[in-house]
């Protein structure tokens, strides 16, 4: 089973290794999608959606949302992004029945990134 969860935030970057629109400073309203992937626990149930998103809230939201995410992410392309947030997140919700599957996120409503940590 795959268990979805869907966040928002806000966020300004520029990309200084980049040469087009997107090395001047601007921002996006991003989404980001986490999904894990396990089986049910005695519960019944994957992973309590209220603890992913309260994680998510206090390990990623916090960070980015309505932040500068150059401070903390040289490059900050939604392909860094995602495995920066990739790496913050796979240990705080892995358990004996389930583990992080993918990530996506989307700086737009049209483009975005899917990493399930083949470069970790």
């Amino acid at each position: 089973m795959i268990l979805i969860k869907e966040f928002e935030f806000d966020a300004a970057h520029n990309l200084i290794n980049y040469h087009g629109k997107c090395e001047r400073l601007h921002g996006h309203t991003y989404k980001l999608v986490v999904k894990l992937e396990g089986t049910r626990d005695h519960e019944d149930m994957l992973y309590d959606f209220v603890e992913l998103k309260n994680l998510v809230k206090e390990q990623v939201l916090v960070e980015f949302d309505h932040h500068y995410i150059n401070d903390f992410i040289q490059q900050p392309t939604a392909e860094n992004i995602a495995v920066y947030i990739w790496n913050k997140l796979a240990p705080l919700v892995k358990r004996e029945n389930v583990r992080l599957y993918e990530i996506e996120v989307w700086e737009t409503k049209t483009s975005g990134i899917v990493y399930n940590g083949e470069e970790a």
